[in-house]
């Protein structure tokens, strides 16, 4: 990464992870600066990561071939509009992670030219095992969005979607699915209250449960129905419990969950749209 010259907009949670998982790959705090208009967050940057951060956003742009854009959705015109003539002529790549913010209202606020790409990473990107997916407009080289790529990727797993369209689904699969899981848990263990287990036992059990599966996923060749069959022992006990949850129209209930969420991704889009239009 010794080529990137970074400026990270937003000293926030997503910031601070991005730039965490970017100095544990390598990257030296001499090649990062932050932008940040709250004091405190850039006091805490300097003592905990050894990161220059300014409240002059112009400055922190000044020297960086890549700007990740890490604010607040409502946040981005305010943060980009006035950098717009020192990004037109230095022409960094935007990499924005504010949900929701689509490439035509980025490229409104950063000017023309200036190469623009959407990312959407999930909650586990805080402990370096996030998943992104990935947008660019086909006029966005293939080293661009190496680079790109590359930031994301030291906090986890990144794909390349082909529409941005296909973010909205991402949002709703990807973004919020660990809610899912972590529902899932919370009602295992109830279920294990319920039946007699002290809370805290049937707490160790769901979480180590849903950490330990997904391990076993990751490590795999990706086959979800293989490692579903092979814990499953036909007339056992996992085989009762998956005849319960698919009589109860299991997989119709997750997809109507993940439609509504990307559904509401988009509405929500349409909306920080507005303004713009």
């Amino acid at each position: 990464m010794s080529h990137i010259e970074l400026t990270v907009l937003g000293g926030g949670n997503m910031g601070r992870a991005l730039i965490g998982g970017l100095l544990r790959h390598g990257m030296r705090p001499e090649q990062i600066a932050v932008g940040e208009s709250y004091e405190p967050a850039r006091e805490a940057l300097s003592r905990e990561l050894g990161i220059a951060a300014t409240a002059d956003n112009a400055a922190a742009i000044r020297k960086a071939n890549l700007v990740v854009l890490a604010v607040k959705p409502y946040q981005a015109a305010s943060v980009l509009a006035p950098l717009a003539a020192e990004l037109k002529q230095r022409q960094p790549i935007v990499l924005s992670v504010a949900a929701g913010v689509r490439i035509q209202a980025l490229q409104a606020w950063c000017g023309a030219g200036v190469p623009v790409i959407r990312a959407m990473p999930n909650r586990p990107a805080f402990v370096g095992a996030g998943m992104t997916g990935l947008f660019a407009q086909p006029d966005v080289d293939a080293s661009r969005r190496a680079m790109a790529a590359q930031i994301m990727q030291s906090v986890g797993e990144v794909v390349w979607v082909d529409t941005e369209d296909a973010l909205d689904i991402v949002t709703g699969l990807s973004g919020s699915g660990p809610a899912y899981f972590f529902l899932l848990a919370e009602a295992m263990t109830q279920a294990g209250v319920e039946l007699g287990l002290p809370a805290e036992t049937a707490r160790r059990l769901s979480i180590a449960t849903l950490h330990g599966a997904g391990l076993l996923a990751q490590g795999s060749d990706g086959d979800l129905a293989r490692l579903r069959a092979e814990v499953t022992s036909k007339g056992g006990t996992t085989e009762a419990a998956l005849r319960t949850l698919q009589s109860a129209d299991f997989n119709q209930l997750v997809a109507r969950a993940v439609t509504a969420a990307t559904r509401r991704s988009r509405e929500l889009a349409d909306q920080a749209d507005a303004p713009s239009r």
